[in-house]
């Protein structure tokens, strides 16, 4: 099972809700992610925020860095790319089960948030799930397996694609391409683009992946 790292609801009872946040490329579940939910916290007080460690060791640092990846990312070719995924799928899948049985969860009481290597998984793992998940917020990543996610989709959750038009690691253009393919698949998209941000997640960006997951859930704004 994953390595993960955890923020309890705000509201100190056990929870209703759960964000698990899926980190990028050569971060860990102990990075800067989950800080996100120590800023959504206050409005949404029965979550419990988890950030998993991917399962592989990061490849293109030094043994002793520490970094986590859910994929080898030494070549972007799409064939590899989606073997990749692939194969860090089934670990994904088994931390979604493991927080289902562990907190009596139901999927649609799951979010997925996802940074860059993060939305891949994101994308490509809950959307074939048999369960649908609430919904999935992923930010500056791109869409693998695209050309068969028509016939291999599963569920159909609500998804909110945030990319900077500043990012120099994986194109902004990554975005509009991304949407294509989920629409074509038959899923509900809305995105946003964040003019001066980088490959990073602005104040923007934050605030609309908080409105987005409050919506799926049918929360007060």
């Amino acid at each position: 099972m994953l390595k993960d790292y955890k923020l309890p609801p705000h509201n100190n009872q056990p929870p209703q809700r759960a964000v698990i946040f899926l980190h990028g490329l050569g971060d860990s579940g102990a990075g800067g992610l989950l800080s996100i939910g120590q800023i959504w916290q206050p409005h949404l007080p029965d979550c419990l925020f988890l950030c998993p460690d991917a399962p592989f060791a990061f490849d293109m640092a030094p043994p002793d860095f520490g970094g986590r990846q859910w994929f080898s990312l030494q070549t972007f070719d799409p064939v590899a790319m989606l073997h990749g995924a692939k194969t860090a799928t089934p670990y994904l899948n088994d931390y979604i089960d493991h927080v289902m049985v562990t907190y009596n969860l139901t999927p649609d009481r799951i979010a997925l948030v996802g940074f860059s290597q993060g939305t891949i998984m994101a994308l490509y793992t809950a959307l074939r799930r048999n369960q649908s998940v609430a919904c999935i917020v992923g930010y500056s990543g791109l869409l693998i397996g695209g050309e068969t996610l028509a016939a291999e989709k599963k569920s159909a959750p609500p998804i909110l694609l945030v990319h900077g038009q500043m990012d120099d690691v994986v194109p902004f253009a990554a975005m509009a391409v991304a949407e294509q393919g989920l629409q074509k698949a038959g899923l509900s998209v809305k995105t946003l683009a964040c003019p001066y941000a980088a490959h990073t997640i602005d104040d923007n960006g934050l605030r609309e992946g908080l409105i987005f997951i409050k919506r799926a859930w049918n929360m007060q704004e």
